[in-house]
């Protein structure tokens, strides 16, 4: 038995709708949303009385996709560091490659983004950069150079 694919990566988020306002600017598309609850989720996830919703975001290709999820029950856990640095243990950055660095992250800022340190050159490959997203996730950006 093999993966059939990856399906999404999910971020829990406070504000919703900015979340979908961030990854929109980014150039994601909305593909739907919807309200989680009942007793399967809460079987499935593993918590009692869950009310969520969820917005599914794809890339422009199809091939990706972003789960957004907030949660009104139960109370958001606050647990582990607000921003953690890049080196923390765990499931912590998700990278898009785009078409133009320096105009991903000027429209990024206007959403709350900040960078965690510099745009750089690696060789004459690529344009990268690490900035700060919705809920402290860390969104890596790279431009293909050469």
């Amino acid at each position: 038995m093999t993966v059939l694919r990856m399906d999404n990566v999910a971020i829990v988020v406070a504000d919703l709708d900015a979340a979908v306002a961030f990854f929109t600017e980014l150039g994601m598309e909305l593909e739907n949303k919807a309200q989680i609850e009942g007793v399967w989720a809460d079987r499935t996830v593993g918590l009692d009385g869950i009310r969520s919703e969820i917005a599914m975001m794809r890339t422009p290709d199809g091939h990706s996709k972003l789960e957004l999820t907030t949660y009104h029950a139960p109370a958001l856990s606050g647990a582990g560091a607000e921003n953690p640095p890049p080196n923390t243990l765990g499931l912590h950055r998700v990278m898009f490659a785009v078409d133009d660095l320096d105009d991903t992250v000027a429209r990024l800022r206007g959403h709350g983004a900040e960078l965690l340190g510099e745009v750089v050159r690696y060789q004459d490959t690529f344009l990268l950069c690490y900035l700060r997203g919705p809920a402290g996730v860390i969104v890596a950006l790279a431009e293909q150079i050469g």
